[in-house]
C-alpha cells in the first residue's frame, strides 16, 4: 500500500523541528513524541448521533463517511494540531452569543447574529467530496446555503473583486492560537466569481445536526473543489477588497501554499504527490480527481490559467 510518510503531512515548522531533533539524538528518542497527522481519531465526542440525510452517497457512488469520522477527524490548529485532540479540546468552544460582520467594499454592510443567519438563510443539503490538502478525503453531507445569496445582499461594489474570512481570535478557547509559527488570526480568501459560484456554501451543520465546534461551529466556508484548508471554520468577519487577500497558510509557507489550493492531482505539494488519495475508512488509496471531481462545474473558472503558477 502506497502510504504517504508522516514527514509529508506534518506542519512545515514541526517537521523541520523534527528533523533537527533526530540529527541531535536520533530517531528512537523521537518515537514518542511525533505528531499524529493522519491517524485514526480516538477522541469520542460526547453526542455522535448522526441526523436525517437524502440519501447515502455523493453523486459518483461513494458512501458517506460516518458522523462519529467526520466529527473526531479534525483539521482545526486553533485548538490543536493533533488531528485526535481537536474534539477534546473544543467540547466546551462558545458558539453563543456570535456574531459575523460582512463589510469593506459593499454598499449595505452588515452585522449579523448567527441566530438571524439561521432564519434568514435556510439551509439545504449538500453532500460534497472534503479533500485534505494532506492526501486523505471523506464524503459529508453538509447543511448550508450558498455564500452568494449572503454577498447579494450586502451589494458588492463594483471594485470588489475578492472576499477575505476571518475566523475568530480567542486564545482562551483556542490554545493553538497561541503558537507564534503562525499569523492568527486564521485569514482566508476566494476570488470573488469563487465566490459566487453555486457550490460554494456557508454551513452552519452536518448530518442533520447544527455544526460541532470541532467541525467549524456555528458557521464555516466550504469550497469542495479546493483543498479543505481553503474553507475557514469558525467565521466572525467576511470583507469584499479589492486586492488578493494573504491567507495565513500563505504566510507560513508561501512556496507551499498557494492562493487557488485548486485539488489538482498533476501538481504536487513540494513534500508529496497530490496524484492519490486516501478515503478515511478505507485502506487503499484512490486517484484523486481534477478539481475533486467538479471540474464540470469549474473549470470554466480557471480557463487560460496555468495552473501550475497559480496553485
Amino acid at each position: 500500500m502506497n502510504r504517504i510518510p508522516s514527514s509529508e503531512i506534518t506542519p512545515e515548522h514541526i517537521y523541520r523541528s523534527r528533523r533537527r531533533f533526530l540529527r541531535g539524538i536520533g530517531a528512537v528518542a523521537l518515537a514518542g513524541l511525533g505528531i499524529a497527522a493522519c491517524g485514526d481519531a480516538s477522541v469520542q465526542s460526547p453526542a455522535l448521533t448522526p441526523g436525517p440525510v437524502s440519501q447515502q452517497t455523493d453523486e459518483l457512488g461513494d458512501p458517506l463517511n460516518t458522523y462519529e469520522q467526520i466529527t473526531t477527524y479534525n483539521n482545526f490548529y486553533e485548538f490543536t494540531t493533533q488531528k485526535e485532540g481537536v474534539a477534546q479540546l473544543a467540547r466546551n468552544f462558545r458558539t453563543s452569543p456570535w456574531t459575523i460582520s460582512i463589510g469593506g467594499l459593499v454598499h449595505k454592510p452588515q452585522t449579523i447574529a448567527i441566530e438571524d443567519i439561521l432564519k434568514r438563510y435556510p439551509a439545504e443539503e449538500r453532500i460534497y467530496r472534503l479533500r485534505c490538502v494532506e492526501g486523505w478525503s471523506m464524503v459529508i453531507p453538509w447543511l448550508g446555503f450558498p455564500l452568494r445569496r449572503l454577498l447579494a445582499d450586502v451589494e458588492p461594489m463594483a471594485d470588489a473583486r475578492y472576499v477575505r474570512f476571518e475566523t475568530l481570535y480567542d486564545p482562551e478557547q483556542m490554545p493553538g492560537q497561541r503558537d507564534r509559527w503562525y499569523t492568527w488570526p486564521y485569514v482566508e480568501g476566494l476570488r470573488l466569481d469563487e465566490a459566487m459560484h453555486d457550490l460554494t456554501i456557508l454551513s452552519v451543520g452536518l448530518y442533520g445536526n447544527l455544526l460541532l465546534p470541532q467541525n467549524g461551529a456555528p458557521l464555516r466556508l466550504v469550497v469542495p473543489w479546493k483543498y479543505g484548508f481553503k474553507s475557514i471554520k469558525s467565521i466572525v468577519k467576511i470583507d469584499l477588497v479589492a486586492e488578493q487577500p494573504t491567507s495565513l497558510w500563505m504566510a507560513a509557507a508561501p512556496h507551499e501554499y498557494g492562493f487557488y489550493a485548486n485539488v489538482n492531482p498533476n501538481v504536487p505539494h513540494p513534500r508529496w504527490s497530490q496524484a492519490t488519495e486516501r478515503r478515511i475508512g478505507e485502506i487503499e488509496r484512490r486517484p484523486t480527481l481534477m478539481f475533486n471531481g467538479y471540474a464540470d462545474q469549474v473549470a470554466s473558472l480557471y480557463a487560460g490559467m496555468d495552473l501550475r503558477v497559480n496553485y
